[in-house]
């Protein structure tokens, strides 16, 4: 069904039904609230300009715990084509904090990713001239985009605010869950305008916009609706606009030569846009929407701008909107928000320096964005094969950026939000279920499936839920997806794989990577079969976990490209990132030590514990040329070949307690915490990718770290506050205290769990969920003597 039928249909369908919504709006503010936040306000520690500068790619806006909106400043309007892909790639949270001038609000934003989308509705207002088109940042007069300092820029959890200095406005943001709401107060009493800009995104392009259009109900109220064709392919999202009182007048611009329908239109001789005014129908429909709204008197009162967003229709996101944000009480919303944002990152209390609690509270604020909410609030959602579905007993979620985040962020989740983790599972096998491939999600978003990045990681996110009694989904179904999606014939060379043991290079690029996240995957789905009783599964992928044998060449000591003849590669370079090579957004260097699940095998390999040390110390010492890595963005953050900025090396620094030397996991986490981490705006080290950066933050700074999700241990790194707790869904608390730390005093001189003496260089989940307290000693010496048996080091998939 084409695009322009459906909208077609969808107006005919709703036209009653967004009427009778609308006269039930109700007008009232909320009554404001006696209860305040409590004494012990974490949200002031977070501060959400950490990770908007260098190449961190968060974003500064205004968002609720896992919310559908992302209500946040874009700083440009970046173009394939028109602009270097350097500044594409610096934008993609459609923010920068180097950058001068704004170009408006919009309401969906990715945190942290390496690639770039959303962008939904942007807004800005105006005094004086209204413009149409946004200007360049070097000559910001020519366009509404509007200068502006940081020193009148705020964020804090579900709020965010800016002066524009060029029109004397300060910009106020809030949401909820679905809906976004500003608030403008003008300084001067000038005339003010309020541009939609349904043509903007985060990322543009020609064609970008495959269909817009908007109606007008009211002098209040607008509906809209867009589709894109950016990462996600027709992506569609309708909006709910309401004003909080009368524009004076209105124009819907329609800039698109071939649209559709521009009902009462008056064209502008000699100009290119054509305006709707004072028509009977305020309805237009395009490639290229634009809509101005004019208020005089703008400085009489605050202005308020509110939007439901919905991806299943135009009543969904009024009702979205009339249910969630009924009022005008801008502060009640910010505290609600406020709120949420308390009670959430609550789980986690901590004693430390401002600085210290400054990073991780932002750490777990970024890591409590996503998954994120993508349903209505009448349970319907859009799923992946683009129908509308109706949640039946979850919540439906979106964004898996699954090669980031089954490292830390969704082991952290199980955690700091348990209740969330069955709603992201039951998405998963909902898209499963839906997916025309028969396939888990890879990296989707918003019903999409972007097919990016390698590996099959929805499975170990699934397993580590499972093995850790996480429950409240259908583990039967479960296991079926991820033994369906591992053996798809169609999806990266899966036959090849499992009929040699590894991925040819002559037959996909990135084999080696492939195969060993293939590898480990498989692993996640054995430990799950095992623990249901499906021993024959389970022995399967065993012997599946253990391919990453077949690509380690004992000649060169690394892990190496092979052909379907069994050939090496002979243009091997362990230091070569070549892009579309045999590795993923890295070398051989850093993928060599991905074997996670079997960390003393590979030990083994590389020549015993002291030769394993020693290329540990070459990965962190040798540096690492530019010319190896050019062709990537994402490789930064380095230790010699360490590349903190990017996954593969998120486990590495850990290995060292594998080999019986934990004083040297403890240097590097020191060294990696105080060379690559800070609390200012460039102070994430590479791109937070969806949160995965801020949980490996959170982990590390708590003294552990899940090396292979699944595996249900955790390594022993180095306490980075003096005492961290965890408050955990069954009532009980898990506390990691460190005695006597400081910066000299950053190794472990001894540990006690619940009072007793711990000798091992880790700890299990049952540690930490059953409660109690992990007590550090910390020394300026290293203890050579602590972890070191072999008993006492953590556990592979050979010592099981």
């Amino acid at each position: 069904m084409s695009t322009l039928k459906k909208t077609s249909r969808d107006w005919a369908l709703n036209t009653v039904a967004v009427i009778s919504l609308l006269t039930a709006m109700p007008m009232l503010t909320h009554a404001e609230e006696s209860s305040a936040i409590q004494v012990n306000d974490v949200t002031q520690w977070v501060d959400p300009f950490i990770g908007t500068g260098g190449d961190g790619h968060t974003f500064p806006g205004a968002v609720v715990p896992f919310g559908m909106v992302q209500l946040s400043p874009d700083t440009a309007a970046v173009s394939r084509g028109s602009d270097p892909q350097s500044e594409i790639y610096k934008h993609s949270a459609g923010y920068h904090y180097d950058d001068k001038t704004i170009t408006g609000f919009s309401h969906t934003h990715f945190s942290g990713t390496g690639h770039s989308d959303l962008g939904d509705l942007l807004i800005m207002p105006m005094t004086g001239k209204a413009h149409v088109e946004a200007g360049s940042e070097t000559d910001p007069d020519s366009g509404y985009r509007s200068r502006f300092n940081h020193n009148a820029e705020k964020a804090s959890p579900g709020y965010y605010s800016v002066e524009l200095s060029d029109y004397k406005i300060k910009a106020e943001l809030t949401t909820t869950a679905r809906t976004g709401m500003h608030r403008y107060t003008f300084k001067e009493n000038e005339q003010a305008h309020v541009l939609l800009d349904l043509t903007a995104s985060i990322y543009n392009f020609k064609n970008k916009v495959i269909w817009s259009d908007v109606r007008v109900i009211d002098n209040q109220t607008l509906l809209a609706y867009r589709s894109t064709n950016g990462w996600a392919k027709q992506r569609d999202m309708y909006f709910a606009i309401k004003f909080s009182r009368p524009f004076d007048s209105i124009e819907l611009i329609n800039q698109d030569n071939s649209r559709y329908r521009c009902n009462g239109c008056l064209t502008k001789k000699g100009s290119k846009p054509s305006t709707i005014v004072n028509s009977a129908i305020q309805y237009t429909a395009g490639k290229a929407i634009k809509v101005l709204t004019h208020f005089k008197d703008a400085n009489t009162e605050p202005l308020m701008v509110k939007v439901g967003l919905s991806a299943v229709s135009r009543k969904n996101a009024l009702e979205n909107l009339i249910t969630e944000n009924p009022g005008w009480d801008f502060d009640d919303v910010k505290l609600q928000a406020k709120k949420q944002w308390q009670e959430q990152l609550s789980v986690v209390q901590a004693k430390g320096k401002k600085s210290e609690k400054r990073q991780l509270y932002t750490a777990l604020y970024h890591a409590l964005q996503a998954p994120s909410i993508y349903q209505d609030v009448n349970g319907q959602y859009r799923g992946v094969d683009g129908e509308i579905h109706q949640a039946d007993g979850f919540e439906n979620y979106t964004l898996f950026s699954l090669w980031d985040t089954y490292r830390a962020l969704h082991p952290l989740l199980t955690y700091i939000a348990p209740d969330k983790v069955p709603n992201m599972i039951n998405s998963m096998l909902a898209h499963y279920q839906q997916s025309y491939d028969n396939m888990l999600p890879i990296w989707s978003f918003q019903a999409h499936e972007t097919w990016t990045m390698i590996g099959y990681h929805a499975v170990s996110v699934i397993a580590d839920a499972y093995l850790k009694g996480i429950r409240n989904f259908d583990s039967e179904l479960a296991l079926k997806a991820m033994t369906d999606t591992a053996n798809n014939p169609k999806y990266d060379a899966i036959p090849e794989y499992i009929k040699r043991g590894y991925v040819p290079m002559d037959k996909l690029s990135e084999s080696v990577s492939i195969t060993l996240e293939y590898a480990y995957n498989d692993y996640t789905i054995a430990r799950m079969a095992e623990a249901m009783g499906k021993k024959y599964i389970a022995k399967t992928f065993y012997q599946r976990a253990q391919s990453y044998k077949n690509l380690f060449d004992p000649s060169v000591g690394f892990m190496r490209g092979k052909n379907s003849e069994g050939v090496w590669n002979p243009d091997f370079d362990a230091e070569d990132a070549k892009l579309m090579g045999p590795f993923t957004e890295g070398n051989s260097f850093q993928y060599t030590f991905y074997v996670p699940h079997d960390v003393n095998t590979l030990i083994d390999l590389i020549g015993g514990d002291k030769a394993f040390e020693e290329r540990l110390d070459l990965l962190f010492n040798k540096e690492l040329s530019h010319e190896k890595i050019k062709e990537h963005e994402d490789i930064a953050g380095l230790i010699g070949q360490y590349a903190h900025g990017n996954e593969p090396s998120h486990h590495i620094a850990y290995l060292y307690n594998y080999a019986g030397k934990p004083w040297r996991t403890q240097e590097r986490i020191r060294q990696i915490m105080d060379t690559l981490s800070s609390d200012q705006p460039d102070g994430l080290a590479g791109n937070d990718d969806v949160g995965q950066m801020s949980a490996w933050y959170v982990f590390s700074a708590m003294g552990f770290y899940p090396v292979a999700p699944g595996d249900l241990s955790y390594a022993i790194g180095a306490p980075q506050l003096p005492e961290i707790s965890l408050n955990l869904a069954n009532g009980k608390t898990f506390t990691v205290k460190a005695n006597k730390l400081s910066k000299k005093n950053k190794f472990i001189k001894s540990a006690r769990l619940n009072g007793k003496p711990l000798n091992r260089s880790f700890i299990t989940h049952d540690d930490i969920i059953n409660g109690g307290t992990l007590t550090f000693v910390m020394s300026n010496i290293p203890n050579k003597h602590w972890g070191i048996e072999t008993k006492n080091r953590p556990t592979s998939m050979s010592t099981h």
